[in-house]
């Protein structure tokens, strides 16, 4: 699994391509509820406490979640009266769904192996065989901490550039 550096930097730049107006793309608001959808998928990883299997990678790392979340988001933000709903629901499920696909980019050393990506549709697991990212290590242990340390730049160098030519994209589109 990539970093939360990476998926949060996928998150922002889902929420950039998003916003369609300055004042959205100005909202911090906005920018956290991608963000933070970008980043949640990992929840799984808490549900080892309960049972002590690893559950990362099953059904919040699938299309099925991501509609989830966008449905979810849409049906509180049309309570809340929040302007283009759909575009926020929509946000929210493009920056659940970059997780997916860091997911499915990376190396992954934890069994099982892959991710859900087609739940509810389909239970098999899939991984890409030539991984673009660097596997994230779930101890302490200063060999663990460096080599995560080395993912998260690496993930920086991969996606920042994709960050800054949406940032770019975007304020070209806006004047």
């Amino acid at each position: 699994m990539p970093s939360p550096v990476g998926h949060a930097l996928a998150g922002l730049t889902v929420h950039i391509l998003a916003s369609r107006r300055a004042e959205d793309l100005l909202s911090p608001g906005r920018a956290i509820l991608t963000v933070t959808a970008a980043l949640l998928p990992d929840i799984d990883l808490a549900f080892q406490f309960v049972d002590g299997r690893n559950h990362h990678g099953n059904e919040t790392h699938s299309i099925g979640a991501a509609v989830a979340a966008a449905l979810v988001v849409w049906a509180a933000s049309r309570v809340r009266r929040v302007p283009r709903a759909g575009v926020l629901a929509a946000a929210t499920g493009a920056a659940w769904l970059s997780h997916v696909v860091l997911d499915f980019l990376n190396r992954d050393t934890h069994p099982p192996i892959g991710i859900l990506a087609l739940w509810p549709l389909s239970s098999a697991y899939f991984k890409i065989p030539w991984p673009l990212f660097l596997d994230i290590g779930r101890t302490l242990e200063w060999s663990t901490v460096r080599h995560d340390l080395l993912a998260a730049l690496w993930e920086c160098v991969v996606l920042v550039p994709f960050l800054w030519g949406a940032w770019r994209f975007r304020l070209r589109r806006l004047r």
